[in-house]
């Protein structure tokens, strides 16, 4: 079975905001080494229809970053749309990974502007670090969702 190169765990640091999208980094590397070398089709195979196939997968966490980021903390309007699971042809895997990557610099700008106890702007008591923390849970479910998939696909494992 072919696996993919072990990808370092990231380094231990003192400032909590920087362990967090350090980790949060390493989630998406790991997720985006899953799709990236996937020609169309197989980006949207499901198992047997099931799961979410590896494309669905990283658009939604593109979503999910803008609504925790410029929705939940920054206050903006959000939607969800189950849509986002099953992008259409109009978007290739290259579009879908450019978005999440640009998601990304802009996710890490906003949490950078702001004080980690910054409070979420939707009266729930969350604040900064409950979102990072749940970002990087999020992303990690779902990582490991590609795993499974990738691996049902054509038996590519790591991470």
């Amino acid at each position: 079975m072919p696996v993919l190169e072990e990808l370092p765990d990231p380094a231990p640091l003192a400032d909590e905001r920087e362990l967090l999208l350090a980790w949060l980094d390493h989630l998406r590397t790991s997720l985006l080494r899953k799709v990236e070398d996937l020609d169309e089709e197989r980006a949207r195979w499901r198992p047997d229809g099931k799961l979410i196939p590896l494309l669905g997968i990283v658009h939604h966490l593109t979503h999910v970053e803008w609504r925790w980021t410029e929705g939940t903390m920054l206050g903006g309007g959000t939607s969800r749309s189950e849509a986002e699971f099953s992008p259409g042809p109009e978007l290739t895997v290259a579009d879908v990974v450019a978005a999440y990557r640009e998601r990304a610099r802009t996710t890490e700008r906003v949490v950078r502007s702001l004080p980690i106890t910054a409070l979420a702007r939707d009266d729930s008591g969350r604040d900064l670090r409950w979102v990072l923390i749940h970002l990087v849970e999020e992303t990690a479910r779902h990582a490991g969702h590609a795993d499974a998939t990738r691996e049902l696909l054509d038996g590519v494992t790591g991470h």
